[in-house]
C-alpha cells in the first residue's frame, strides 16, 4: 500500500461512507480485536475527535470571513478617503499645483497635448 498523502482533505463522500461503516459496525455483537486503533472505544473516540476538530474550523472559519470583510471595507474606507483628500487638494491647490504632485496627482501642464494621427495613403 502506497504512503498516505495527509496534506490534503478526505472526500466528503469518503467521510460519508466512513461514517456510514461505522453506524453499521455499532450493529454487530461479539467484535473483538487485538489492534489498538479498531476498538469500538477507539473509534468512537476518534469519530468524536474528528466532530469537534470540523465543529473548531467551522467556527474558526466564520470568524476569518468575519474579518477578512472587516479588512475589506476597512480598505475600501481608507480609499476613498484618500480619494477624497486627492479631489481636496486638487481643489484647493489647483489642478497643476506641486501640492497636487505629491500627493500622486499628475500636472496638468505635464500632460501630454493629443496629437493627430496621420492617415495612412492606401496605395
Amino acid at each position: 500500500m502506497p504512503p498516505q498523502n495527509t496534506s490534503r482533505r478526505l472526500a466528503a463522500q469518503l467521510l460519508n461512507q466512513n461514517v456510514d461503516s461505522l453506524n453499521g459496525f455499532n450493529t454487530i455483537q461479539g467484535y473483538s480485536t487485538k489492534r489498538q486503533e479498531a476498538t469500538p472505544a477507539a473509534l468512537q473516540q476518534t469519530y468524536q475527535s474528528m466532530l469537534a476538530f470540523q465543529q473548531a474550523e467551522t467556527e474558526k472559519l466564520a470568524l476569518y470571513r468575519a474579518a477578512a470583510d472587516a479588512a475589506r471595507l476597512a480598505e475600501w474606507e481608507f480609499h476613498n478617503a484618500v480619494l477624497a483628500m486627492k479631489e481636496v487638494v486638487r481643489g484647493q491647490f489647483g489642478a497643476d499645483s506641486n501640492e497636487a504632485q505629491s500627493v500622486g496627482l499628475k500636472k496638468k501642464s505635464d500632460r501630454k497635448r493629443p496629437t493627430r494621427q496621420k492617415v495612412a495613403v492606401a496605395s
